[in-house]
């Protein structure tokens, strides 16, 4: 995990990398409870026999259940110091170019795509792109615009 001492260490590293979280597992548990929790359940997700004959070869997640991992992965990658508040502002632009099978590792990769002030803090848009373990491709890829309070 990266730490930044104060919001204003990051207006700099526009365009760069702050940080890489660990590994998350995406198990057919935490996709049943997604399902459960959206009322999602279509067979592509909970039903693994079904899956395992479909086109991916077994259950895959939710796009939005992989999307759901961004704040996990977030804390997990970088962290900034002296923050009175964050607030998830919204999403700019959101792909899903690779499946996310069960039992997948994902991680987030985040790189500083803006850093504008705004009173009392600044507005932040940050590329967040999940790696999917032995994939070639992400499997999510996300600007998440966020505001950060002093």
């Amino acid at each position: 995990m990266k730490r930044y001492a104060h919001l204003s260490d990051l207006q700099p590293l526009v365009g760069q990398e702050i940080g890489v979280s660990d590994w998350f597992v995406i198990d057919q548990a935490r996709i049943d409870r997604f399902a459960e929790a959206t009322g999602d359940d279509q067979w592509i997700h909970v039903d693994p026999v079904r899956a395992a004959a479909g086109p991916f070869g077994a259950t895959i997640a939710h796009g939005f259940l992989t999307l759901s991992m961004l704040p996990a992965m977030g804390m997990a990658a970088f962290e900034i110091g002296g923050l009175r508040m964050s607030v998830n502002y919204g999403l700019d632009r959101v792909r899903f170019p690779a499946p996310v099978r069960a039992g997948s590792r994902l991680r987030g990769r985040f790189v500083l795509r803006e850093f504008q002030p705004i009173e009392g803090g600044a507005q932040l848009v940050v590329e967040c792109t999940m790696e999917l373990d032995g994939s070639s491709k992400p499997a999510c890829v996300a600007l998440a615009v966020s505001r950060r309070f002093v």
